[in-house]
């Protein structure tokens, strides 16, 4: 994949082992504001990556744009979705998720509309061609959120299962599976007392032993995690990790080797940096890379998958007027530890 670069970053973020390249997927737009990136890779090998846009967030206008990468690069960005409800009515759109369907099944956009969190609706559209065109949309059961902010996992049956959250009477994470790429869906009850630990947005993780974890983001500034020993239909308690979490969405990916990665703030009070942690497949996280790292920035909401080439990409918002990707050789880490909870220089 030839990348077309940003403006050079700084020296020492390029020269971390295992960075390939960055770029910004667009460099100019028809909305002033963007967040909550996601990002699919099709069969084809192309990335497609989605966003909601417009004037602000929680502005009617927001809609969900798609770009797709080709060999010249990003395309335009298109609205694919939006939350018009009749002439004299439009809500704004929320945190889009893509993921891409087993055996050359559809690509699928999640994405919630509503006026608030707390009071969103899960939708969803289908392409069957790599994100050139879409389906109609098509609104989720009720009480169904669909995958909240980061993808779905697939399960060795064949169902995808979600990692959920709701916010209206506390923050409480939940999951939902559906065995038939959304056709028909179940439900657990939330996982965790919003009273104890307030936490939404989880992330699902593989281990060798079979069982899953979830990691996720909590209003208690570290990162969440919970275990699951039956493929995700009960989940043990919920606890904190010693990683911190300034109040904002986290992703995270099993590698094909095993390890865990994880994309964050390493920092309980900004969403400046933005950094990658690894893990061995049931050892501690270590620091890998810093993303970015300027005071006063806004670097937030990843999103990252693993591609067929082994490489690892990552999008998020770049000061809630861009969207990043960058580019990541795993083969190459040189993870390091923590020191007393520190990132280490």
């Amino acid at each position: 994949m030839c990348l077309l670069p940003v403006a050079a970053p700084a020296a020492e973020v390029a020269a971390q082992p295992g960075w390939v390249a960055a770029e910004y997927i667009f460099e100019t737009a028809p909305f002033p504001s963007c967040h909550a990136s996601t990002v699919a890779e099709t069969p084809a090998g192309e990335l497609v990556a989605a966003w909601f846009g417009g004037k602000h967030e929680k502005n009617p206008d927001v809609g969900i744009w798609v770009a797709r990468r080709e060999s010249g690069g990003w395309t335009s960005p298109v609205e694919v979705a939006n939350g018009v409800q009749h002439d004299a009515k439009r809500y704004p759109c929320w945190n889009p998720v893509l993921f891409q369907a087993p055996e050359r099944g559809p690509l699928m956009l999640f994405y919630k509309v509503g006026p608030s969190p707390h009071s969103w609706w899960g939708m969803l559209i289908t392409s069957a061609d790599g994100g050139r065109t879409w389906s109609a949309q098509r609104r989720l059961p009720e009480d169904v959120i669909g995958p909240v902010k980061n993808k779905p996992v697939r399960l060795p049956n064949g169902d995808l299962l979600c990692g959920a959250s709701t916010e209206d009477g506390g923050w409480r994470v939940h999951f939902e599976r559906t065995p038939d790429l959304g056709r028909s869906w179940s439900l657990t009850e939330p996982v965790n007392q919003a009273r104890e630990i307030g936490a939404i947005q989880p992330s699902i993780l593989f281990h060798p032993d079979g069982r899953l974890s979830a990691v996720g983001r909590t209003e208690q500034r570290r990162i969440f995690e919970i275990w699951s020993s039956d493929k995700g239909r009960t989940w043990g308690p919920m606890v904190l990790t010693s990683l911190p979490n300034p109040n904002s969405g986290i992703d995270a990916v099993t590698l094909r080797d095993g390890r865990q990665l994880l994309v964050y703030n390493h920092t309980n009070s900004a969403r400046s940096p933005l950094n990658v942690a690894v893990a061995p497949a049931d050892g501690p996280w270590g620091a890998a890379l810093v993303l970015e790292d300027r005071p006063g920035g806004e670097f937030s909401y990843p999103a990252v998958i693993q591609t067929a080439d082994g490489r690892v990409h990552v999008v998020y918002t770049w000061d809630r007027k861009r969207i990043k990707h960058v580019v990541l050789d795993p083969a190459r880490f040189q993870t390091r530890p923590f020191v007393d909870g520190h990132w280490p220089r």
